[in-house]
């Protein structure tokens, strides 16, 4: 019986309610919502802060028949309160930025390119001295032959042969690694 009257009770609070922030709304609202506007500038924004002013005045419906002041200060102070907070809220968050046209997506992740320069490094340093250092002059340091047989002092010819052997020495450790790796070759 308790529960009965609970529940009657609750929805007759609940209808006054429902009726008290239509009213308001009906004497009140386009006058909220120019002076939300005005605050504004966006007629959107506006009615989201009449929306909410209701809202609030339904939460506190029995605060607001109680009070002796004016209930239209009270809805004007509210809509004003809201707007400064989403103001503050909005400073508070750093500024989107447009992306310019001008700006070059990333075109993908780079982590395989510095695994195959760690891989081939490895390689490199399995190479023997010899068609190592040839690698080193021709390749890293971009010698042409002749240039990479002075410096070397060994002939042309020699560069040239230890360059092929230690390509093919290279592919084959390559060929290893990424077996092991799990890699296509």
């Amino acid at each position: 019986m308790a529960r009965l009257f609970a529940r009657e009770r609750a929805a007759r609070a609940t209808s006054r309610d429902e009726a008290l922030v239509r009213s308001l709304y009906e004497e009140h609202g386009k006058a909220l919502l120019a002076y939300a506007v005005r605050l504004t500038g966006d007629r959107a924004a506006a009615e989201d802060v009449v929306q909410e002013t209701l809202v609030r005045a339904w939460r506190h419906a029995d605060n607001l028949m109680s009070k002796e002041g004016s209930v239209r200060a009270w809805l004007f102070t509210v809509a004003r309160n809201i707007i400064v907070d989403r103001v503050r809220a909005k400073a508070a968050r750093p500024a989107e930025v447009a992306e310019t046209p001008a700006a070059v997506p990333v075109s993908g992740d780079h982590s395989q390119r510095v695994v195959d320069s760690m891989t081939v490094l490895a390689a490199i340093e399995e190479l023997s001295e010899e068609h190592r250092k040839v690698l080193v002059e021709v390749y890293f340091r971009d010698r042409s032959v002749a240039e990479a047989a002075r410096e070397l002092g060994i002939a042309p010819g020699t560069v040239k042969s230890r360059s092929h052997y230690a390509l093919r020495a290279l592919r084959t450790a390559m060929a290893g690694r990424t077996a092991l790796e799990g890699t296509p070759a």
